[in-house]
């Protein structure tokens, strides 16, 4: 037998959503299940606000920024974060990775080299294409790359 409250079919209906979100923030069984709970609990108290609009894009993304924001809530609440040593020093932390990152765009190949450069100092897309003769798209693909590279050396 199907049931017939309409909260509960748009629980159903973005149930796929819903659980997506949660396996961004967590792996556990255990822990997945207490953020869909809070997640349903958050939607069920703006269930009059989310049964007012029309099934469809507008429904699903206010669907998924109540859900989000619940489930960071649930976890600032409930994870138990290291506390940092009194002597560490985040100035001294901050200068060493961005030198490491200096360092690290220093080895990429031209032209993502002047790519990256010239993105940190404030040009758009559509600047770097001008002064480096490569389009938009070509750069916004190099950047990608680029990036991911970057991130490659400080996993």
């Amino acid at each position: 037998m199907r049931s017939k409250d309409p909260f509960e079919i748009m629980l159903h209906r973005y149930n796929g959503l819903l659980f997506t979100l949660c396996r961004r923030f967590c792996r556990k069984g255990v822990e997945a299940d207490d953020l869909l709970q809070d997640a349903s609990v958050a939607l069920w108290r703006d269930s009059k606000r989310l049964l007012s609009l029309p099934v469809g894009p507008q429904q699903a993304a206010l669907v998924w920024r109540i859900s989000r924001n619940a489930m960071i809530d649930t976890l600032r609440r409930t994870r138990e974060f290291d506390s940092l040593p009194e002597d560490y020093d985040s100035v001294y932390d901050d200068r060493n990775l961005i030198n490491e990152l200096h360092e690290r765009i220093e080895l990429l190949e031209e032209p993502d080299r002047t790519i990256v450069k010239m993105q940190l100092e404030g040009y758009d897309y559509e600047e770097i294409a001008g002064k480096t003769g490569l389009t938009v798209k070509n750069v916004s693909v190099r950047l990608v790359r680029a990036k991911e590279k970057l991130r490659s050396y400080f996993k």
